[in-house]
């Protein structure tokens, strides 16, 4: 079971392991504070997709379509992802949009 959170809550400990699933480190956020066990920038989506993207929903279904066939080009990120994510585990991000952003994808495709 695993949920899935912006990194700059609050860590709590029904959080299990966090799981940062970004590319680039969250602005402004020591790693102290941010508690996170596995950074995993690999699964997160490539710097162009990411560019392109730019958390404008109207690219929000082609982006899931894009980001999940980078995915599946990327078997072995997304294996280790579902390793680590066993047991009690929360993927954090630190996009503002807690609707239109990677992990929402990845909540999906887990499940």
């Amino acid at each position: 079971m695993f949920k899935i959170k912006r990194v700059y809550e609050k860590p709590e400990a029904q959080d299990g392991k966090r799981i940062l699933i970004d590319r680039l480190w969250p602005r402004g956020l020591s790693k102290q504070k941010a508690k996170v066990d596995f950074w995993m920038k690999d699964v997160a989506p490539s710097n162009d997709l990411r560019k392109w993207f730019g958390h404008d929903p109207k690219k929000w279904p082609e982006f899931k379509k894009r980001y999940k066939a980078e995915l599946k080009r990327n078997k072995n990120a997304f294996a280790q992802l579902k390793a680590k994510a066993k047991g009690k585990a929360t993927l954090v991000y630190g996009a503002k949009d807690e609707e239109h952003n990677d992990a929402v994808v990845l909540q999906e495709l887990l499940k």
